[in-house]
């Protein structure tokens, strides 16, 4: 008992060191490495540069893939070296650095031609010369406009002024739901064809061509009038013993549906049956 005892207490006590948790990388594979029956086992003249290729090296059982790169020794320090070239701490410690003021230069304006050259006739100056030295001697700057300045104080905005782009307004479902947006897209794509229909449309309106008195003349045709049928003289003063239209207009109409439907009709006097 206090042998195992003794062990738990040694397993407590031992902590696991940075090898344990992340052990060091697996080096490049080697002929020496090689033991027969493993995965990269090969038969005939083998080299070390047949390691050296991730894509022809087999995975190992049980071990992580080897990416055969050759890692540089444990005196190797990876990243950039920075060198400080402030003094460091001490010159930080020693002396209190202050930034220097900036010094804002005053902007030189323009010369103010106008002025000058109007102080100048009144003084009694007329050639290019004289203008020129009563410059070097009376030098007149434009004066700084207001609206280059910022004003002193500056502009007072609302209190509930909110800074930035608003927010695009939310989709109503039931527009979703009724597809009217995909109305509004027909609609708008057939607005173009709507309105070349209306050119067209009026360009024949303008192009229509009326009909002279000689082109009616000659379409107009005379109307002729039918004669009665012929009919034997002893039958002429005889009625019709049967009649089966109810009036006289029942008649006329069933003659005149039977004169339209004539042409689609089987049969001499077209009273047959339908052709179509």
């Amino acid at each position: 008992m206090d042998s195992f005892v003794k062990r738990y207490l040694n397993k407590l006590k031992k902590r696991a060191s940075v090898s344990d948790i992340c052990p060091p990388p697996l080096l490049p594979l080697t002929k020496e490495g090689i033991k027969p029956g493993t995965e990269n086992d090969r038969l005939g003249l083998v080299r070390d540069t047949m390691f050296q290729n991730h894509l022809i090296l087999k995975p190992e059982l049980g071990r992580t893939r080897r990416r055969c790169a050759k890692i540089p020794g444990s005196d190797f320090v990876y990243g950039i070296t920075l060198r400080g070239t402030d003094g460091g701490v001490p010159e930080a410690i020693g002396h209190w650095k202050v930034m220097p003021p900036t010094v804002l230069k005053k902007k030189e304006m323009p010369k103010n031609f106008i002025a000058m050259n109007y102080k100048g006739i009144k003084a009694g100056l007329f050639t290019a010369r004289e203008h020129y030295l009563y410059r070097q001697h009376h030098d007149v700057r434009c004066k700084e406009a207001e609206s280059d300045r910022f004003p002193k104080d500056p502009p007072r905005l609302p209190g509930a002024m909110t800074y930035g782009r608003p927010f695009r307004p939310s989709t109503p479902i039931i527009d979703v739901l009724q597809h009217k947006f995909g109305d509004q897209w027909v609609e708008e794509h057939q607005k173009p064809q709507i309105m070349i229909k209306e050119k067209q449309h009026q360009r024949k309106r303008r192009g229509k061509t009326y009909d002279t008195r000689t082109v009616m003349l000659r379409k107009y045709q005379i109307p002729m009038k039918m004669d009665p049928l012929w009919h034997m003289p002893q039958f002429r003063k005889t009625a019709p013993h049967l009649d089966t239209f109810p009036s006289q207009k029942d008649r006329v109409n069933a003659f005149k549906a039977q004169q339209i439907e004539a042409p689609v009709r089987r049969g001499q006097l077209a009273q047959g049956i339908y052709t179509h």
